[in-house]
């Protein structure tokens, strides 16, 4: 298999990277990043002593060099993505150009040169909120913020390749990610850094927003097992986490940074912050997918990372972003800071 991965020096995909250069019949993985704020040659480390690993520095909406990289390999994996949710809120125009007319881009080429295995990964974020149940792969899809709804866009685009053309397109999409160098824009890199360092982290409104997480490591097995097992234009949600509220989440991390809810202030909440997210992640079960990292041993070994590698997460600590209050709202919204 020559293998192209798109994002493979961010977080989700150098983890993938690391994992896939360890396959006997994976010949070549190329690494296409455009290493914007949170793409880092330095999350591959030691896996450019691969001789099977080749970096390109470059765009995906880039279609010259897109095609001539596809044309190299046999297989897509695409995680390149604008993944920000507070990003989204103030910069909407860059996740519809990355996320969808890079996701176009990136599927043309599959097409035209017979790519035998796409793998487009995305996010459970597409379905929306769910006060109860969990969603299936044909749950409606139900964006609420502009990274959402680029994402749910992004895989009917990827999906559409194979309903038109019969592209072998399959979509990943997965509860939160965590793990060891992850940015520290996302809440437990966020909380963790500023724990360290003795400051305080803020919750929006009373914490009590639902996400379920699932270690790095977790979502790439799954993620490897559609790009081998998996039934061209399916989708495939990778859950199986811990789901804990954002209150819950705090503690664990205040325990472990040796700090206590002092630290903590509560903040209202952010634009459409969906109340809870829950996906059924039965059909990758009949594949073979079982979650096998603990949670609070894999939280353990998170904080334990930030903490003994202060030289990559410091200089990427930046000021918090300014959002536009909605229109009507109230005037103490406006400029209001999220995290």
């Amino acid at each position: 298999m020559k293998l192209l991965v798109t994002g493979g020096a961010g977080f989700i995909g150098s983890h993938f990277v690391k994992r896939i250069l360890a396959a006997a019949d994976v010949q070549r993985v190329t690494v296409l990043d455009a290493l914007t704020y949170a793409g880092d040659r330095a999350n591959l480390g030691d896996a450019f002593l691969s001789p099977k690993l080749e970096f390109v520095h470059g765009n995906i909406c880039d279609r010259e060099s897109v095609d001539a990289l596809v044309a190299r390999h046999t297989a897509v994996v695409h995680f390149a993505a604008e993944s920000h949710v507070d990003r989204s809120l103030s910069r909407a125009g860059q996740f519809v150009s990355t996320n969808v007319i890079g996701t176009q881009t990136l599927a043309d080429a599959a097409m035209r040169h017979g790519i035998e295995r796409f793998v487009h990964v995305s996010t459970d974020e597409v379905y929306g909120p769910l006060p109860d149940g969990a969603a299936t792969e044909d749950f409606p899809l139900r964006p609420t913020v502009p990274y959402a709804a680029s994402k749910a866009a992004s895989d009917l685009i990827a999906l559409s390749y194979w309903q038109t053309y019969g592209s072998p397109v399959c979509v990943t999409r997965s509860s939160n990610n965590y793990g060891p160098r992850q940015h520290p824009e996302k809440i437990i890199p966020l909380f963790v850094t500023r724990l360290l360092r003795g400051q305080k982290v803020t919750l929006h409104d009373r914490g009590q927003h639902v996400r379920n997480w699932l270690h790095v490591a977790d979502n790439c097995a799954g993620i490897e097992l559609v790009l081998r097992d998996g039934a061209p234009g399916e989708v495939y949600n990778l859950g199986g986490g811990t789901d804990m509220t954002s209150k819950e989440l705090t503690g664990e991390l205040l325990k472990l940074c040796g700090a206590g809810w002092d630290q903590v202030t509560y903040v209202p909440d952010r634009l459409s912050n969906d109340i809870r997210y829950a996906m059924d992640w039965s059909k990758i079960a009949a594949l073979g997918y079982r979650p096998a990292r603990d949670f609070v041993a894999g939280l353990e070994e998170t904080v334990a990372w930030y903490r003994a590698n202060p030289d990559r997460w410091a200089p990427m600590s930046r000021p918090l972003l300014a959002v536009p209050a909605p229109r009507g709202a109230s005037p103490e919204l406006e400029g209001r800071h999220v995290h």
